[in-house]
């Protein structure tokens, strides 16, 4: 048996039945990536000596036949824009290259308190920024699919380790479909959560309005039991929020479902074969009794570029901290405009300057009224489109990606065309909603993804809807 190949669900009976040890299983997952980490490039740091000693207490804690934690003792990849107290978090920049997380994040501290192991730190586009994996400092994550493909960004590493079998499950961030688009890319189940329901605190800010850290797992079932575990108010996080509900989740009945279809996400720019799968897929549930209804969102068409303006402008206000003095890299010169110049300079790759101009420019006198404020106000308007549809229907089933993973340097020197790639996840970071992404088919060999999209809050319905899948 490769232990590696694991469910969380798989090896938590496994460890519970003593049919192997927390090391066994640790070690299955470490030779995994030694062995494969070359080619695919998915840990830009991976943390042995943590992962083994953690191992060896919960070993101690089954031989002395003591109660066992769902997560206990299962191997977790961290995306290296997540702080884990004492070890590097690079954010995959060079202005970060040497820095060392000073304090866990929040998620972090819920996974060493649910007994998690730590094997690494995933490989990412630099800061959080970008749709393939490419923009890495570091050199590009693989797809583990075919290693001349890009396994989809900006969570690349923590989704082609989760694909590749190099941990158990693995944590991401999702600011604009950095975790929805590399699952359907990679062929795995990617949850962005309920903005607001799992906390920032840690997590290296990309857009603060927009930023969220969610599960990268096998099955929705381990999506949903990491959730479980991750979520919850932070009194470190004002923006994150209380659970609302007592009990029990209601157990959802396809034959009553109403699933809307959004007419906007099925026009020209799909690959053909993509609609084909995800159309069909939406099709096994009316089969099992749900009702398909057609929806019309249209400020959909502005989501992309509503987002292009919002992203940068918060983007450039949060990498202002890099200045060379407080951390991080420091370039010295005699003029301390200089020096600091020098650093943002030689720290931030193309794709990072690129937004600080866009996001400079769209603040700056003059041009926030007519961008910035306009902009927000059509992020009200997608908001509304939200609500009007979930009047009518229960989710919302699109495609997760307009195409599967491309091949790596076809869109580098395009932005505008990489940046097409988030044309269906951006509107439910806009709007606050939770959405999955989960693997409905493939063609040639590369995987589809279905995204489901819920309304807030309804993180658990859309997870127990794909597991119904």
């Amino acid at each position: 048996m490769e232990l590696n190949k694991l469910t969380i669900k798989q090896a938590h009976n496994g460890l519970k039945n003593k049919d192997f040890s927390a090391i066994e299983l640790t070690e299955s997952v470490l030779n995994k990536i030694k062995s494969q980490n070359n080619s695919i490039h998915a840990y830009l740091t991976i943390t042995e000596e943590l992962a083994l000693s953690q191992a060896r207490k919960v070993d101690k804690k089954i031989q002395n036949k003591e109660k066992i934690g769902i997560l206990e003792g299962i191997p977790v990849a961290v995306k290296d824009a997540i702080l884990v107290e004492g070890i590097k978090c690079t954010a995959g920049s060079k202005i970060l290259e040497n820095y060392i997380a000073p304090y866990d994040a929040t998620v972090i501290k819920k996974l060493r308190k649910a007994g998690a192991i730590f094997v690494g730190k995933t490989n990412l586009d630099e800061f959080t920024m970008g749709a393939s994996g490419e923009n890495s400092a570091f050199g590009p994550t693989k797809n583990p699919h075919d290693l001349e493909r890009v396994p989809g960004g900006s969570s690349s590493g923590s989704a082609a380790a989760v694909a590749d079998n190099q941990c158990i499950y693995a944590l991401g961030s999702d600011t604009g479909g950095s975790i929805r688009q590399p699952a359907s890319m990679c062929g795995i189940v990617g949850l962005k959560t309920t903005y607001g329901r799992v906390s920032r605190y840690g997590l290296i800010a990309h857009a603060s309005s927009l930023d969220q850290i969610g599960p990268i797992t096998k099955t929705p079932e381990d999506a949903r039991i990491v959730f479980d575990i991750i979520k919850g108010k932070d009194e470190f996080d004002s923006t994150s929020l209380a659970e609302k509900r007592d009990g029990q989740i209601q157990e959802i009945d396809i034959k009553n479902l109403k699933i809307g279809v959004p007419k906007e996400y099925f026009v020209e720019g799909i690959d053909p074969r993509v609609e084909e799968i995800v159309k069909k897929t939406i099709s096994n549930y009316e089969k099992a009794g749900a009702k398909i209804i057609e929806v019309s969102l249209p400020h959909t068409e502005y989501a992309l570029a509503c987002y292009y303006i919002i992203m940068p402008a918060e983007a450039c206000s949060n990498l202002a901290r890099y200045d060379g003095i407080k951390y991080g890299l420091s370039i010295d010169d005699d003029n301390l405009l200089e020096g600091y110049l020098k650093t943002r300079r030689q720290g931030f790759g193309d794709e990072v300057r690129r937004r600080i101009m866009l996001g400079t420019y769209v603040l700056s006198a003059g041009y926030y009224d007519a961008y910035y404020l306009k902009a927000q106000k059509v992020r009200t308007l997608i908001k509304k489109d939200f609500d009007k549809a979930f009047e009518k229907v229960d989710v919302l089933m699109t495609p997760t990606s307009p195409v599967t993973a491309f091949k790596l340097g076809e869109k580098t020197n395009d932005p505008v065309a990489m940046y097409l790639s988030d044309i269906y996840t951006v509107s439910v970071n806009l709007a606050g909603l939770p959405a999955i992404s989960i693997p409905c088919g493939e063609i040639n060999g590369l995987p589809v993804g279905l995204q489901i999209i819920g309304n807030q809050f309804a993180d658990e319905k859309i997870i127990q809807i794909a597991q119904k899948l």
